[in-house]
């Protein structure tokens, strides 16, 4: 089965992780400082993205630019991927095409060290896409365990429909879910999430 198949009874099932439901678990962290020039594109594509109300189009307008935002934050030290092939073990259905996985490697030629699993929300539900991005986390981290990679512990999730953005954390077998959710009208909280993830470890 491939990740998009995995809903929240499947990964507790299949994949021995244990949910965590958790308020606030990422309120701490700072609002990044966004550039007037990305602000600005967010002003102009985020009505458009609303109008046109289709998941190309959040996808396009929304969600690629937030991530693109991230990188050139991060003077291009991750690297991010947009509808990659991720196989990592089929007989536990960990394979298939991911929407966005950012990694902390600069190397933008090949997959090293997820960190970040983003899934974008089907029929902008939020909720039934936690299930795929779960399994993506569980499968980064086996995957940066196999690399022997520094970042094995640092995994973490996102699910968004572009417009609400909500985000997860892996620690061992337990998958932490914030309760909150955060819209695109407060774009310098998102990407400060985003910023702590691909800074810190879990």
């Amino acid at each position: 089965m491939p990740y998009s198949d995995f809903d929240l009874k499947a990964v507790k099932q299949k994949l021995d992780v244990r949910l965590v439901e958790q308020q606030g678990l990422f309120a701490a962290a700072p609002k990044a400082d966004l550039r007037p020039a990305f602000a600005e594109l967010l002003q102009e594509n985020v009505p458009l993205a609303r109008a046109v109300n289709t998941e190309k189009a959040r996808s396009e307008l929304i969600i690629s630019p937030v991530l693109v935002e991230l990188r050139k934050m991060l003077k291009h030290s991750v690297s991010l991927f947009s509808g990659i092939e991720f196989n990592v073990d089929k007989e536990k259905g960990l394979n298939g095409f991911c929407d966005f996985i950012i990694s902390a490697s600069p190397e933008q030629l090949m997959l090293n060290s997820p960190v970040i699993a983003v899934v974008e929300a089907k029929n902008e539900n939020i909720i039934g896409g936690l299930g795929q991005c779960i399994a993506e986390m569980v499968a980064a981290k086996m995957f940066n365990a196999a690399e022997k990679s520094e970042d094995a512990a640092s995994v973490y999730g996102a699910v968004t429909s572009g417009t609400a953005w909500k985000f997860l954390k892996m620690e061992e077998r337990n998958i932490h879910i914030d309760l909150d959710e955060y819209s695109i009208e407060n774009p310098g909280k998102i990407i400060g999430i985003l910023l702590e993830m691909a800074a810190r470890p879990a």
